[in-house]
């Protein structure tokens, strides 16, 4: 292969990787049980679930309020209240969650939290789940 070929793909490589770690916001990491025990304690917190209504509807954690992660921007001021309050974020697998986070915390939200291996990791660890009606 040419060298300026291989040059090309490794620049390209090496812009993919930045882009994926420029997702990851600076959010506090919880883990499932963590969750579970500020949940049993009656916390006043914001469950985020920023899957889309159709995931949504497959069923979610808690009382989560749902806002998919396209919309956040337009739904800020549902969630106001929250700015100085725990917000803990999940998404299917993390990448929209970094995003909603990086996004909370530009807008003042002071207390951004991230639920450890999101959805999936809750629903293959067979923790409770609520299913709308």
């Amino acid at each position: 292969m040419p060298r300026s070929v291989t040059r090309s793909l490794s620049m390209l490589l090496f812009s993919l990787l930045c882009a994926c770690t420029m997702l990851e916001s600076s959010a506090v990491k919880v883990s499932q049980q963590q969750l579970l025990e500020r949940m049993a304690a009656h916390e006043d917190m914001l469950i985020l679930d920023v899957r889309t209504p159709g995931e949504y509807s497959e069923g979610y954690i808690g009382n989560a309020l749902n806002i998919d992660h396209r919309d956040i921007d337009a739904r800020l001021a549902e969630i106001a209240a929250f700015k100085n309050k725990p917000v803990i974020v999940y998404c299917y697998s993390g990448m929209r969650a970094g995003v909603v986070e990086a996004k909370l915390i530009e807008h003042g939200f002071d207390q951004v939290q991230h639920l450890e291996g999101d959805w999936s990791a809750w629903k293959d660890a067979g923790l409770a789940a609520t299913i709308p009606e």
